[in-house]
């Protein structure tokens, strides 16, 4: 028998490779030692040779599997760790350190007054969130500027959090955050990082959307971003994507929308000026002046426009079995999954992005598995959105909701809507005016079919809901009811 043995080889095929089962590969192993000892061997595992087959077999079926490991770590759909890096670097690409929290800080003080790049304010639990974007406080005696948070990390932000100065800054008087920040992020996932490195391909193109959002995703600190563009010769007065949950902005003809979550103002006004056609046009809230230093004095500026999205929070119903084997922290283990799940720092985890479909049934695996796997949770329903009942009405082809009076409960998108001419499924998409989630303004996911007058309306959590692309995804409030 020498040179040849009767365990069978690994099978490289077209869609893979195919392994030997540890019974085939036993059997193998068996027959050449039966062979080398000139027959009649003894087959019995419990017996000195039948020992040596086990650990020989045991051997050989792991170094197969170390042979597939490695195979699969060359798919960069399926590598991880080092290997995942390596392929990352063939596109110039490093994995993302942990990123800060960020958030939209309303500056308050005398107008003119600068408010620069490193400038400080702290939030009630000590946390320092520093300037990225300078600004100068207007005739209105406030501004709007992008601060993120001093460590990295998911580090929660809510609203009405970031209230004092902490370093003072002449005529600067007053900080507040309007809206709960952005969470930040621990390092790069691998499912985050494979979805980066899939859309930086196109990093080195002109021109092209891809182009754009290859560049602008890969500016450091940018937790989030969306291209698309209007290629009419006209306005789109509405949702540019086709997409009722969408707020209805103007969007100029042959124009770029692009919205961005995080990264410096220059950063970002850089990436999106160095990939964009020549002459088109821009839309959005931000704006960065950008010099062309490819000239001597005078060089030229560009004013460079983009979106940063208002942050808007989803909250959740969880509705799981009751039982005497579930841990008495079962609540505070739910909702540390919905909101692992949701920001995308669990194991292979990606955040809900902007513009992107959220479904309750994403969050089914991690909410049943969160106790452990020696403890199941029996999960029998999760819902997006929160229930509440309340007094308002809608006019005829309006897709604004006015709520006057709230009687249980608050409003949050996803909440599925009912009340009369309002059309079955309609949605909440966001909160236009008015007391948070109480009695305000809301944007519906569909126009009114007449005139509802003063009357009773309910919501009630929904199992998806279409995130706009001017809207930050953030995690709202979670209720887990033990049933």
């Amino acid at each position: 028998m020498s040179g040849t043995t009767s365990v069978p080889a690994i099978q490289w095929t077209a869609t893979g490779l195919v392994l030997p089962t540890e019974s085939v590969i036993l059997a193998g192993v068996q027959a050449d030692y039966d062979a080398a000892f000139g027959g009649n061997l003894n087959p019995a595992l419990n017996t000195p040779q039948g020992q040596l087959e086990s650990s020989t077999t045991a051997i050989i079926a792991n170094a197969n599997s170390a042979i597939a490991e490695l195979v699969n770590q060359v798919d960069p759909d399926n590598a991880t760790g080092f290997m995942q890096d390596a392929i990352g670097r063939i596109y110039f690409l490093n994995r993302n350190p942990a990123l800060p929290t960020t958030v939209q800080l309303l500056c308050t003080g005398g107008v003119g007054v600068p408010i620069p790049v490193g400038a400080q304010a702290i939030d009630t639990s000590g946390n320092i969130y520093v300037c990225t974007q300078a600004g100068t406080i207007g005739s209105g005696g406030n501004v709007l500027l992008s601060f993120a948070n001093q460590q990295t990390g998911p580090i929660p932000c809510p609203m009405s959090t970031v209230t004092r100065i902490y370093q003072a800054i002449p005529g600067w008087d007053t900080v507040t955050n309007p809206a709960a920040g952005t969470v930040g992020q621990d390092v790069e996932s691998a499912a985050s990082f494979e979805f980066r490195r899939q859309n930086s391909v196109a990093a080195n193109a002109h021109g092209s959307l891809a182009a754009i959002y290859g560049a602008v995703i890969e500016v450091a600190g940018v937790l989030d971003a969306f291209a698309i563009e209007n290629v009419t010769d006209n306005a789109i007065d509405g949702p540019i994507d086709n997409n009722p949950n969408s707020t209805n902005f103007n969007v100029v003809a042959h124009s770029l929308y692009i919205a961005v979550t995080g990264g410096a103002a220059a950063d970002v006004a850089n990436a999106i000026w160095t990939k964009k056609n020549e002459g088109s046009n821009m839309n959005g809230n931000t704006t960065f002046i950008v010099t062309d230093d490819n000239y001597s004095f005078p060089m030229p500026q560009y004013t460079i426009t983009w979106e940063t999205p208002n942050p808007t929070q989803y909250s959740f119903i969880v509705n799981i079995k009751n039982s005497s084997a579930l841990p008495s922290n079962i609540e505070a283990l739910v909702q540390a999954a919905i909101t692992a799940q949701f920001n995308g720092t669990n194991t292979n985890g990606q955040r809900v992005r902007i513009g992107s479909l959220l479904l309750a049934a994403s969050f089914y695996g991690p909410v049943a598995q969160c106790a452990g796997p020696s403890v199941p949770v029996q999960v029998l329903s999760i819902f997006i959105g929160s229930t509440f009942t309340a007094t308002g009405s809608v006019t005829n082809t309006s897709e604004v909701l006015t709520i006057t009076a709230v009687g249980a409960g608050s409003i949050t998108p996803g909440t599925v809507l009912t009340g009369t001419d309002i059309p079955t499924g309609t949605t909440v998409v966001q909160q236009l005016t008015g007391t948070p989630g109480g009695i305000g303004t809301y944007q519906m996911s569909a126009a009114a079919t007449g005139n509802s007058g003063s009357e009773a309306i309910t919501g009630a959590g929904g199992t998806a809901q279409q995130i706009g692309i001017d809207q930050q995804p953030q995690i709202g409030s979670i209720v887990v009811n033990l049933l």
